[in-house]
């Protein structure tokens, strides 16, 4: 007689997920207290496991730094597209980054990534380092692979493609700080939707072609 299967182990059963748990806890952790004050026992503990755990997957703190950045914030910067649809135009190209850029990244905790690297580039120059190439050089490349072809096409009037760039990432950027911050003691409770309504106006009509009279 065949006797059946044991049920898995709490350790079997989370043998290979364990990364990815281990991620999320130093992701909400380095958001929540910031990138010094985080201790690899801090993660273990958050995460549910022992203390040496996490020193089986990474090296130290700055590499599990780095795979949050990559697996996380990176994987989700990688599904924006900038590409302009059949029959699409510039216009739409830009919005549809912009609101996806918001359901994928500034609606989560994944936001709060940015404000922790102003704060604490200056301190932690190699982190910053990774953290230019990794996530700025990519965001920078996905506006101007929208605004450039709009340019060329002759939807959008000829502008400094770097500062445009810079324009239109920046009050993206003080939305993530904002809601990292000064969010909740904002009695009017900022309404990020709103606001990207808003920004997407005042991008667009400042960098569409004025109709011919």
């Amino acid at each position: 007689m065949t006797l059946p299967a044991s049920p898995p182990t709490r350790w079997s059963r989370r043998k290979d997920v364990r990364p990815g748990e281990i991620l999320e806890a130093a992701l909400k952790l380095f958001v929540e207290k910031g990138f010094r004050a985080t201790k690899m026992e801090d993660i273990a503990r958050e995460a549910g496991v022992t203390k040496g755990t996490p020193y089986l997957y990474y090296q130290n703190k700055e590499e599990i730094f780095k795979a949050v950045v990559r697996e996380n914030l990176v994987s989700q910067i990688n599904k924006l597209d900038p590409s302009l649809a059949e029959g699409g135009n510039a216009a739409d190209a830009l919005r549809r980054v912009i609101y996806d850029w918001w359901h994928l990244i500034g609606n989560t905790c994944l936001s709060g990534l940015s404000k922790l690297m102003i704060a604490e580039a200056a301190n932690f120059p190699e982190l910053a380092s990774f953290y230019h190439t990794e996530v700025v050089v990519r965001c920078r490349t996905l506006v101007r692979n929208v605004i450039e072809p709009g340019i060329a096409r002759g939807e959008f009037r000829p502008v400094n493609l770097e500062h445009a760039v810079e324009i239109i990432i920046a009050p993206l950027l003080l939305a993530m700080v904002w809601k990292h911050s000064f969010h909740a003691f904002d009695a009017a409770k900022f309404d990020m939707p709103a606001h990207l309504d808003h920004v997407l106006d005042l991008l667009l009509n400042g960098l569409q072609v004025a109709p011919s009279a």
